[in-house]
């Protein structure tokens, strides 16, 4: 999610250690402190509460006897453009990897936070850019056909739906270790103009762009942590899903374009004979192919006859999908190379408003450059294709897929992309828990985006250099900013940007150019992201990893930084030359 970034600061560089003022002070004073803040609490033993376990070792790594579940979908799904309407049938296959026989289950129904009876709605400001932004509509999931099976046969259930969330109650509890069940429903929806900016459509003058997210029943993720995570879905918590294969077949209008997560697996049945040609030439080539032209756009014979045309994909080890289809689309392409040898395919599907040079016809490029950079400096990419969508969301990130906003241009439309296709680092690729811990996705993608921005085109996008001496002042440690380790949808919306953004941000910065220095910080975060690769790790194995990875013992530092919003404002007071005979012999 972008635009906060836009709102707040633009830049992670930082110009120099901010420590904590305290830090030099006495405990103990002839006046009554300001706040209780006691100064010696920052260096205080016992930091982490819990010792290291079985399924979480003590040096922040995945236990040796760690647990997941998995669950996998398989999706018939058909865009209504006319009623803006999406309908499907999901099948969820649900494999318990636990220790613990499940007698219930929880689903997630994102959909539902538009109904106006949600709590999300109920909670949402007019003006807030969650919700539906005041549009009234028949919104929310229709449910239909529901049913639990096992391989020996179907399973009796009840089910339960309260606000985004769905309980299917079993009448034999799964069993551990490997029990599997397949639940199966249809669904269908209407999609708003504007979904908390995370999924809508867009009028353009050639035609509606459908963005679509959040759009089929998902599984909660039941975890070593908590159990069931059952946080409805309000809007500001973004999300928390368990890792499988997603296999899916949309219909649209034969004039659409449809574009989505993970491997379009047929373009032979929904390209023209030259958008097929174009197509393959696009996957050899590191310049830009037109796979569809502006000049097209308003040609019929630029898409295939007929009424309806399937477009199917599918994406492996993934915790989301998302899809997007237009008759307005621009299409264009080229390979993206990554460090093991093997290539994924960069794609810009945009209106012609924003195919200009100065915004998303340079969009293949800037998704190509971006996708390298953080492949060759953290972790390889893993899906087949990396597809930017400019539409009305103003930056939204899913697996293999973005949606950004379309009339960002030069440094924006770079910023957008870049920062979009960073979370496929956090959280697609390292699954944390975005609707408790943004700032684990937000505050390290921001870190990261810093670095590739610098790198990208020789500087062309070079972020400036904030003054961190001001920001200072005004954020740490002022009562009217919430924590970091705020969950987002319990913090001031006018807070996110720096709580979730700026703030942890920043604080990377430090700890690789201040504290740690490049080499040690750069090893620890990869041992980090390879560790916790398509697993869900919890602030305390961040901590525990960083720690363990770079040999230093940062409790002082978590504690002022993450966990508290302790003032920022450390320096040299005075500096004074020892003379010896004349020799000058150093400094005090």
């Amino acid at each position: 999610m972008f635009k906060f970034i836009t709102k707040t600061l633009l830049s992670v560089s930082v110009v120099g250690l901010f420590g904590f003022a305290s830090f030099a002070q006495t405990a103990t004073t002839s006046t009554a402190p300001a706040t209780n803040y006691v100064p010696s609490d920052a260096f205080g033993p016992l930091f982490y509460t819990q010792n290291g376990n079985e399924y979480r070792s003590a040096n922040g790594s995945p236990g040796a006897k760690y647990w997941q579940n998995r669950v996998d979908y398989n999706i018939t799904t058909a865009l209504d453009e006319t009623k803006n309407m999406v309908t499907g049938t999901v099948t969820i296959t649900y494999k318990n990897n636990s220790p613990d026989k499940l007698p219930f289950l929880w689903l997630q129904l994102d959909q539902n936070t538009f109904k106006e009876t949600s709590r999300g709605y109920m909670i949402t400001p007019s003006r807030s850019r969650y919700g539906a932004q005041g549009e009234k509509f028949d919104a929310g999931y229709k449910l239909s056909n529901i049913s639990v099976a096992k391989k020996t046969g179907a399973v009796k259930f009840t089910s339960l739906v309260e606000d985004t969330r769905m309980q299917i109650r079993l009448d034999q509890p799964m069993a551990a270790n490997g029990d599997v069940v397949t639940i199966k429903m249809d669904f269908s929806y209407v999609v708003p103009k504007e979904g908390s900016d995370r999924t809508g459509h867009l009028t353009t003058k050639n035609g509606e762009i459908f963005a679509i997210a959040q759009w089929f029943p998902r599984m909660s993720v039941y975890d070593d942590v908590l159990g069931w995570n059952t946080l409805p879905y309000w809007g500001g918590g973004e999300f928390y899903c368990e890792f499988g294969d997603i296999t899916y077949a949309v219909t649209a209008p034969a004039s659409h374009i449809v574009m989505g997560s993970g491997e379009l697996l047929n373009p032979q049945e929904v390209f023209t004979a030259e958008q097929l040609k174009r197509w393959n030439a696009a996957k050899l080539s590191d310049a830009t192919v037109h796979i569809r032209s502006e000049a097209e756009v308003l040609d019929p014979k630029s898409r295939p006859a007929g009424n309806k045309l399937t477009w199917k994909f599918k994406i492996l080890n993934a915790r989301d999908a998302a899809w997007a289809s237009s008759k307005s689309f621009v299409l264009d392409a080229a390979r993206i190379n990554l460090p093991s040898g093997k290539k994924s395919l960069a794609v810009s599907a945009h209106p012609v408003e924003s195919n200009g040079q100065d915004s998303y016809g340079r969009g293949v490029e800037y998704v190509k450059a971006s996708i390298e950079h953080y492949s060759k400096k953290w972790f390889e990419y893993p899906y087949p294709m990396a597809v930017n969508v400019a539409t009305n969301i103003g930056g939204m990130e899913y697996p293999g897929i973005v949606f950004c906003g379309w009339t960002a241009k030069k440094g924006s439309a770079w910023g957008v992309i870049d920062h979009e296709f960073g979370h496929t680092w956090f959280p697609m690729i390292v699954g944390s828990n975005e609707r408790k811990y943004g700032w684990m996705d937000e505050g390290f993608n921001t870190f990261i985006n810093g670095l590739s921005s610098t790198e990208f085109n020789n500087g062309e996008y070079k972020p400036r250099v904030p003054n961190m001496n001001t920001i200072g002042k005004a954020y740490f440690g002022n009562p009217a900013r919430d924590n970091i380790m705020q969950m987002p949808d319990g913090m001031a919306e006018a807070n996110i940007g720096v709580n979730l953004y700026s703030k942890p941000g920043w604080g990377l910065d430090l700890l690789r150019n201040q504290i740690l220095g490049a080499d040690r910080f750069d090893y620890a975060f990869k041992e980090y992201i390879k560790a916790w690769a398509f697993k869900h790790p919890t602030p305390t194995d961040f901590f525990r990893s960083m720690e363990n990875g770079a040999g230093e013992d940062l409790a002082w530092f978590w504690r002022g930084w993450f966990i508290n919003n302790w003032k920022s404002d450390q320096g040299l007071g005075d500096v004074t030359a020892v003379n010896n005979d004349g020799k000058l012999v150093g400094y005090t």
